[in-house]
């Protein structure tokens, strides 16, 4: 069955006609990539369009996300450790609460991309610890 959108002028561009149709469609998440096939009806001309629900790949996007989280978590755990810091520590050096690094590496929080970066940072230079730390 045709959408309601199939067949009817492009209202992104003006100068095209939408179509049903499938896409692969890239979105990016902290740096990584998701890629999902979307349908929906699309413009022959400017290629934008409108897409319709999909409770599988919305639920594969959340899983996707919750992968790339859990990895990070994941990263921070194994930095904070290969540089000898407790939790505490790590929190007071990020200039988080005290509970931050555990909710962070327990999933329960999303650490700010500051922080990311900052032990990142740490992890290919180590020996920046003791500056920070002065």
């Amino acid at each position: 069955m045709a959408s309601k959108w199939n067949d009817q002028p492009c209202h992104l561009c003006g100068a095209g006609t939408l179509h049903d149709g499938v896409k692969w469609v890239e979105q990016a998440y902290k740096g990584k990539v998701f890629k999902s096939e979307s349908r929906g009806a699309f413009c022959d001309h400017c290629a934008d369009g409108f897409v319709e629900f999909d409770q599988d790949e919305e639920s594969a996007w959340l899983a996707f996300r919750k992968q790339v989280d859990a990895a990070e978590a994941a990263d921070l755990v194994r930095i904070r450790k290969k540089l000898k810091l407790s939790q505490l520590e790590a929190a007071r050096l990020a200039g988080g609460g005290k509970n931050a690094f555990s909710r962070y590496e327990r999933g329960q929080a999303k650490p700010v991309a500051a922080v990311i970066n900052l032990f990142r940072l740490l992890d290919a230079h180590p020996e920046l610890l003791s500056d920070l730390r002065a």
